[in-house]
């Protein structure tokens, strides 16, 4: 086991210093589960358990005098002392959950009365212990005291085994406790609880632990979820453990020049049913001698997790042919920390706190710089299959076939279309039909640029509407919207194909060179057609000129039959869109008093400069 608990609250304190999002470091926060609180003892009565106490953690130590009973987690040491056949039926259902499943707040509670009683030491009750798995033995001391009145789980438990409830904190409005059907869990003032009625939760939090404390029945503490990492596993792709056992020095660290200990090469690495590592079975590898003594021992046979290697990996990357050590710390500073770390929902909370703990570990002795391995963490969406399911390969619901689509669409299509489906970061169902639009518009670019006139010189038009898309693009990139930068582009395509004039072959590279991270091979075959040699990836990013970006505004003046009778004001970018200005023209206040009820004959634009129409 790896000692995690003893960074509990750096790996909480220093998410401060990083730029994650809140629901990841909420979530780190909540696996570390930092409570401040009190440890209570309750004495057991019963056969067999004489002496035997259960103490339980709790930050609301201000209702003991509502504890009407208490719930011991499956797994607890006294369950195990129990010769019941009801509780034994019930532990070894609860083995077969998961946590999660055990932890959901929702799912309906279940339980067995252990006929034990606990004393409630502020008030000598005796209330009755029970077994139920929504207890945890990895949260606090995997035992709680129920508080039914306040608790809503303690209440749903109390109203399905009709156990009593007892209420505490006085409620804000009249409180029908025996009938109601929910719990109350408002603040107020303390009821019903002796020497500290009247007082309001936190002075009587202090006041109670005070209590407990002067009379050897509790102690003020510190609790946390987190538990020390299990390091261990018992097969055989892994890391070896770096420890012999030998029958005189007992277990010896193997030298450091001696390190590492590859796996040996074996033809069966299955499980071998025994509860040891496949390892165990080679002979040859397992007995070898003691580096203290010389004398005969044996290797560790169990690997280390996945998670040990993938903690790390990223630091070998900065000086990967260093066979001294880790990384030389020059090298190692100038590229740390990670500058980004893209990953699912499942990393956020063991992966990212293991690596973290690790790279902690890794700073105190002096092999990395900082104390963070990644400066910022960006959480992945989830793509849902067109029935709104959850695509799994545990579930074996692979509702789309990547092979099929990108044959039926290409490589390019399916790739831009995965970055415009939804925001990086959301919940997205897969639509064949937007596949197929995106489809078009690639298709739609790639006559745009490869077929289209090539000019010397774009129009300004033309420059205004391909630098606003660059900036647009390259900030939508920056900040993870691949989504809107590909809306953009679709957007910058249709404008482009209403006008009658060409791109200059300027303007067409930049587009190309915008588009080459969503459509790779596309844009390298554009960028060949425009006669460049190079390689469309290896060129720099393009930049939008400031000039382009602002739209000034142009006064043209507007004239009937010979004489000026009005002036517009036109946007920079719009000079060239004749329909548009000549529009303005006949609609302009002033204009229209010459025009009204008459037949306009000829209609004359001289962009940027004039209009001039003739009535009759």
């Amino acid at each position: 086991m790896l000692r995690i608990t003893k960074y509990a609250d750096r790996l909480a304190d220093e998410l401060d210093e990083v730029d994650f999002p809140k629901s990841v470091m909420a979530a780190q926060r909540n696996w570390i589960g930092k409570s401040k609180g009190a440890r209570v003892k309750f004495k057991i009565q019963g056969e067999g358990f004489e002496g035997d106490e259960i103490e339980v953690f709790t930050t609301r130590s201000d209702t003991l005098w509502g504890a009407t009973f208490m719930v011991l987690a499956p797994e607890h040491p006294l369950v195990e002392k129990l010769d019941k056949k009801e509780v034994r039926e019930y532990v070894e259902k609860a083995e077969t959950k998961s946590e999660l499943e055990r932890a959901e707040l929702s799912k309906e509670k279940t339980g067995v009365d252990t006929g034990l009683t606990a004393i409630n030491p502020v008030n000598g009750k005796e209330i009755p212990v029970w077994v139920s798995d929504f207890v945890l033995i990895s949260y606090g001391t995997g035992a709680i005291m129920s508080v039914p009145a306040h608790d809503q789980r303690d209440w749903e438990f109390a109203k399905k085994f009709g156990l009593e409830v007892v209420p505490v904190v006085k409620p804000e409005k009249e409180w029908d406790f025996s009938k109601g059907a929910l719990a109350n869990t408002d603040e107020g003032e303390m009821i019903n609880s002796d020497f500290i009625n009247g007082m309001v939760p936190e002075e009587a939090i202090k006041k109670t632990i005070g209590w407990l404390e002067e009379k050897g029945l509790g102690k003020e503490t510190v609790s946390y979820h987190l538990r020390d990492w299990i390091f261990s596993r018992q097969h055989y792709w892994g890391e070896p453990i770096p420890m012999v056992n030998c029958g005189k020095c007992g277990w010896v660290p193997v030298p450091e020049d001696e390190l590492p200990i590859t796996l040996p090469d074996i033809e069966k690495y299955q499980p071998t049913g025994t509860g040891e590592s496949p390892l165990a079975e080679v002979k040859e590898w397992v007995e070898t001698k003691c580096p203290t003594c010389g004398g005969g021992a044996r290797r560790e046979t169990d690997t280390m997790p996945n998670w040990a290697g993938s903690s790390w990996y990223f630091l070998r990357y900065i000086d990967s042919k260093n066979n001294e050590k880790l990384g030389d710390m020059d090298k190692l500073k100038e590229w740390m920390p990670v500058d980004v770390y893209f990953g699912g929902d499942e990393h956020t909370t063991l992966h990212l706190l293991y690596s973290r703990f690790w790279h902690k570990f890794l700073n105190d002795i002096g092999v990395v710089p900082g104390k963070e391995p990644y400066q910022k963490r960006v959480v992945h969406g989830v793509i849902l299959g067109s029935d709104g399911q959850r695509m799994s390969k545990s579930r074996e619901r692979y509702a789309v076939a990547p092979d099929r689509i990108w044959e039926q669409y290409g490589v390019d299509a399916t790739r831009t279309y995965l970055m415009f489906i939804g925001p990086y970061d959301g919940v997205m169902a897969w639509d064949e039909n937007a596949l197929r639009g995106v489809k078009r518009f690639l298709d739609r670019f790639e006559k745009l640029i490869g077929s289209g006139k090539l000019l010397d010189v774009s129009s300004q038009e033309v420059k205004v509407i391909v630098n606003k898309t660059v900036k647009k693009v390259t900030e939508d990139i920056d900040g993870y919207s691949f989504n809107t930068g590909v809306a953009a582009m679709m957007k910058m395509v249709n404008e482009l194909e209403k006008m009658k004039d060409g791109l200059g072959k300027k303007e067409m590279e930049m587009l190309v060179r915008v588009l080459a991270p969503y459509a790779p091979i596309l844009t390298e075959e554009l960028w060949k057609k425009l006669e460049n040699k190079n390689s469309v990836h290896q060129t720099e990013w393009p930049e939008w000129e400031e000039k382009y970006l602002v739209s000034e505004k142009i006064e043209i003046p507007v004239s009937v039959n010979g004489k000026v009778r009005g002036r517009i004001e036109i946007e920079s970018d719009k000079v060239e869109n004749q329909k548009e200005v000549l529009k303005m023209a006949k609609d302009n206040e002033m204009v229209k008093k010459w025009t009204e009820k008459k037949e306009v004959l000829k209609e004359i634009y001289v962009p940027g400069k004039m209009v001039s129409l003739v009535v009759k």
